[in-house]
């Protein structure tokens, strides 16, 4: 006999959670089980191999971004390096200190908030989306926890809007959308899958994920970043500026890099981001997202229930070395640590924010360009340096790649392979 299908996909959600339970555990995941936070014994986490970090930035600028750097840190003061240059017609080098767009980083922030809403009674993870923001999807069983997973089947309207990647982003970068306008965008396309079947990512989800925050309280949502993550952590380098396309300060210039080969690089730098905003569209630098990704897995921004909610994750990819929670990333790396955070891309920048499971190290890294996967690619190759340490001769020769599939801006080209951007 064969069941209804809203009980085929309750069963599918429900195996689906039973295999993020069972994956293998290692000694360095974590001061606590991201399903039950029963505190485990953690290894000492090896000293950063900061030769092997800036190798990884070196390959970064030859693959094409103008500059890149990185600051670590948990081992003492923090470890930093940089190569290339932040602003190719100055030719002034690569600023520490200086701010950038985060992209997809955004879904972290924004996650932090509604589960904070969550634990507030203002919201459920398991009520539909449709209960808040009546007749806004044409599922009613998508739920505010298949947002923060992906797993709503809702369509990314980022692919058709950049299939072009040069035109694609003049087109709407000083436009302003609403969240309305968006969500539109993604409704005329097919959805991917049905609700809670399978792991698909979409900025829809964040779009919508924003306005249940606006909902919720009242409030814009950079008003409940400030309030909720900025000032408590006292973030002095991280703001949401949407719609004002400036990013005000020392900053990085930002270089898309445009589909035909040997074509210029364009100067993306000053942009509403309107077509992203909660999903992707907040400004911070190195050391604010050091303090962040720490202060997340170190237990300063949720409650107890509400990290183990966003650190149970299922794997996005066949390797079950890269996973999904609720806005939040798990990379397992090649000497058995695992790391948490977010990618970000957005049309000049790639950016990675991650910590250790107990928020004692961080490192956040970013590379003036994209659609560029080469370069993101050799970005992501700053994790194995800054959480694995030096390795010796018996060491793992096996190479991981966790750039992942991009999120925001990458050509048609690269939008398949699995090395890219912010996803």
């Amino acid at each position: 006999m064969r069941l209804p299908l809203d009980r085929r996909l309750t069963l599918s959600a429900a195996l689906l959670a039973v295999v993020a339970g069972v994956v293998p555990a290692t000694a360095a995941q974590a001061a606590a089980s991201p399903l039950t936070g029963a505190a485990t014994a953690a290894a000492p986490a090896p000293t950063p191999d900061l030769d092997a970090v800036t190798q990884a930035l070196k390959k970064a600028t030859a693959a094409g971004a103008p500059g890149a750097m990185v600051r670590i840190t948990g081992s003492g003061a923090p470890l930093t390096s940089a190569v290339g240059v932040q602003d190719r017609t100055t030719g002034a080098a690569m600023d520490l200190n200086g701010r950038f767009r985060i992209g997809s980083v955004t879904k972290t922030f924004s996650s932090v908030v509604l589960l904070q809403l969550v634990n507030e009674g203002k919201l459920s993870l398991d009520a539909p989306v449709n209960q808040y923001l009546p007749g806004l999807l044409p599922d009613n069983r998508i739920t505010v926890r298949h947002l923060l997973t992906h797993r709503s089947g809702l369509a990314d309207y980022t692919n058709a809007m950049f299939d072009k990647t040069v035109p694609g982003f003049e087109a709407v970068r000083n436009k302003v959308f609403t969240y309305q306008e968006l969500v539109a965008l993604s409704l005329r396309e097919p959805r991917t899958t049905e609700p809670g079947v399978s792991y698909n990512y979409s900025n829809t989800n964040f779009v919508v994920v924003g306005m249940l925050i606006e909902k919720a309280t009242g409030n814009g949502v950079a008003k409940e970043y400030e309030r909720r993550i900025i000032k408590p952590l006292k973030l002095k380098n991280t703001s949401y500026v949407h719609p004002s396309t400036q990013i005000k300060g020392a900053h990085l210039h930002g270089y898309l890099t445009p589909d035909e080969a040997g074509a210029p690089l364009v100067d993306s730098t000053e942009q509403t981001v309107s077509w992203a905003q909660s999903a992707g569209a907040m400004i911070s630098n190195a050391a604010d997202l050091n303090t962040f990704v720490s202060a997340l897995l170190g237990g300063k921004l949720l409650a107890p229930a509400m990290l183990d909610a966003m650190l149970s994750v299922t794997p996005t990819d066949a390797t079950n070395t890269r996973f999904y929670g609720l806005g939040l990333r798990r990379y397992d790396l090649s000497c058995g640590t695992s790391v948490y955070g977010h990618t970000g891309t957005v049309q000049g920048f790639y950016t990675y924010a991650f910590a250790t499971r107990d928020g004692k190290r961080s490192l956040a890294a970013v590379a003036n360009t994209s659609n560029r996967g080469a370069a993101n690619t050799a970005l992501g190759g700053t994790l194995e340096g800054a959480f694995c340490g030096k390795k010796g001769p018996a060491a793992p020769t096996a190479k991981r790649s966790f750039a992942l599939v991009p999120e925001l801006t990458a050509a048609p080209a690269e939008r398949d392979l699995p090395e890219h951007g912010s996803r």
